[in-house]
This record gives C-alpha cells, structure tokens and sequence, in this order.
C-alpha cells in the first residue's frame, strides 16, 4: 500500500460475535417476493406455472382430440361444429392463445424479476462468505506467525 495512501486496512473482527454483528442478515428472497405480489400477480405467476406442464398439455390435446373426434364421426344431428372449418374449435382455441400469451408474459417477468432478486442474494452471501474466509485465513496466518515465533523460542533455549 503507498505510504500516501488515504485507504485504511480492513477491520479484522476479534471474535465470531464481532463477526457476525458486521455482517448483513441472510435474506429469504422467495417469502419477501411472494409478500409484495398482489392478488393479479399471483395468479399470473400461478398461470404461467401451471401452463407449462405436461399436464396442461395433456388437457389441450385431449380436449382437441375429443372435440374433432366428435365432431367428425359423431351422428350428423349431434354434431355442433361442422368438418373441415371446426369454427368454433378454431375461435375457442384464438381466444385461449390471445388470452394465456399476455398472462404468461406477464409471470415470466414475474419470475425474471423474481431471478434476479435471488441473484442478488445470492451475491450477497457470496460476500459474505467472502469476508468470513478472509477472517478466518487472517486468524489461520496469525497463529502460524504464533506457532513459528513459539518454535524460535524453543529453537534459542534449546541450544
């Protein structure tokens, strides 16, 4: 460190308890997300979870296959939408696609939002680890300075 230097060494904590007492609370950043989303939100984030599975798919593609199996080679009087258009499949199916696109962007930014507060508290405890280390490897070389000026001593009176 330059002699004209206006930075100061590190504060080396004495004990675990002085340790401790500099550092920052671990956060729990999923139960502080979860307190600040409203009641729109939650079921944005809901949607988007449960949309992206295979059991949602399973529902639409059973739905379909039910709806044109019926209405192709069900009794001409029972059927309500007629092969080849399936009209009302088609605007049935439109009106769930314009209504989960914006629903489901709207629980990934959720989500991506809710990723980077876990990023940052994960940093967070990265540092401090960081800090607990450096003490703990400062400890480690002082009583290695210890230990050699010990074995000196003993060195010098046993001769």
């Amino acid at each position: 460190m330059p002699e004209n230097s206006n930075m100061q060494p590190p504060h080396i904590p004495k004990s675990l308890q002085e340790l401790k007492a500099g550092l920052k609370p671990i956060r729990n950043v999923k139960i502080e997300r979860k307190e600040k989303l409203t009641k729109l939100q939650k079921t944005a984030v809901w949607i988007t979870d449960h949309v992206g599975t295979m059991g949602f798919f399973l529902i639409i593609l059973t739905w379909t296959a039910c709806w044109l199996s019926w209405n192709m080679f069900a009794p001409a009087a029972a059927r309500f939408d007629p092969f080849p258009g399936f009209v009302l499949w088609l605007f049935i199916s439109n009106m769930i696609q314009i209504f989960l696109m914006p629903l489901i962007m709207i629980g990934q930014n959720l989500q991506s939002a809710h990723a980077d507060a876990r990023a940052e508290a994960d940093f967070d405890v990265n540092v401090k680890s960081e800090e607990e280390i450096e003490t703990i490897l400062m400890h480690l070389e002082n009583q290695n300075e210890l230990i050699l000026q010990i074995l000196q001593r003993l060195d010098k009176e046993n001769k």
